[in-house]
């Protein structure tokens, strides 16, 4: 399992609007993204510097990708 770079919340909003999200508002620090497509789904990510690891896999994980498939995006930027 490849480890998880640390990223932005910037960086992740911008792997994730490739990957089918859209930005649906902003409230203070926090982007709340939604998936256009079917299933719905939620997403808030705060706009820090640094998400913690901890964070990013819960993130994804809500998100339904695996560490793989982040990974791959995240390259493609």
């Amino acid at each position: 399992m490849p480890k998880l770079p640390v990223v932005s919340g910037q960086d992740f909003v911008r792997v994730l609007t490739k990957a089918g999200f859209e930005v649906h508002h902003q409230k203070g620090s926090h982007i709340i993204l939604k998936q256009t497509s079917q299933p719905f789904v939620r997403l808030s990510v705060p706009n820090h510097k640094e998400l913690k690891r901890g964070l990013l896999v819960s993130l994804l994980r809500d998100a339904g990708f695996t560490r793989e498939q982040f990974m791959k995006l995240l390259e493609e930027r």
